[in-house]
């Protein structure tokens, strides 16, 4: 039978992860979770991840607010499992597939962080880049250029004497 899971930050752990991924703040963190038994002696962890974070716009540093809603699917095994190898082919070379599935999350012991794996997912979804819909770079230049045109990138490199 699987176990259900339901996990919810409170405001100290909240603040201790907005502190972490450098961000605003987390006004909300919670996981529904489905735990169950897969193959011999690994877990299979499904689920939904919901967050609400605010970070800083990259061009006004305002805040900008941003709702996560992530699925989960996440196999753990034991440490040291033959099910946590890369698979070789015949010839003896690792195969990956970009597009395959992940390879099982090793364990040690008898517990599995789950908190852990929501925090995880979550900093993965963030938005490297957050942005207001109405921020604009506008009447913003690159160094100065006398004649009206926007500068070569390349034209500082001519300032710039080597050292020996």
């Amino acid at each position: 039978n699987p176990l259900e899971v339901r996990i919810e930050a409170d405001a100290r752990e909240r603040a201790a992860l907005a502190r972490l991924w450098d961000i605003l703040g987390v006004e909300a963190l919670a996981a529904e979770l489905k735990l169950r038994r897969w193959k011999k002696d690994g877990v299979k962890v499904t689920g939904t991840v919901h967050a609400e974070v605010t970070q800083a716009c990259v061009v006004t540093l305002d805040p900008v607010a941003q709702v996560i809603d992530e699925e989960v699917e996440e196999i753990f095994v034991p440490e040291g499992s033959p099910l946590a190898r890369i698979p070789a082919n015949d010839a003896g070379e690792i195969v990956v597939d970009p597009d395959g599935p992940d390879l099982p999350e090793p364990f040690t012991g008898d517990e599995i962080d789950v908190g852990t794996l929501v925090a995880e997912i979550v900093a993965m979804a963030l938005d490297p880049y957050p942005r207001k819909p109405d921020a604009r770079f506008e009447d913003h230049e690159e160094g100065d250029a006398e004649d009206g045109r926007k500068p070569s990138p390349f034209a500082v490199l001519k300032n710039l004497k080597l050292e020996r």
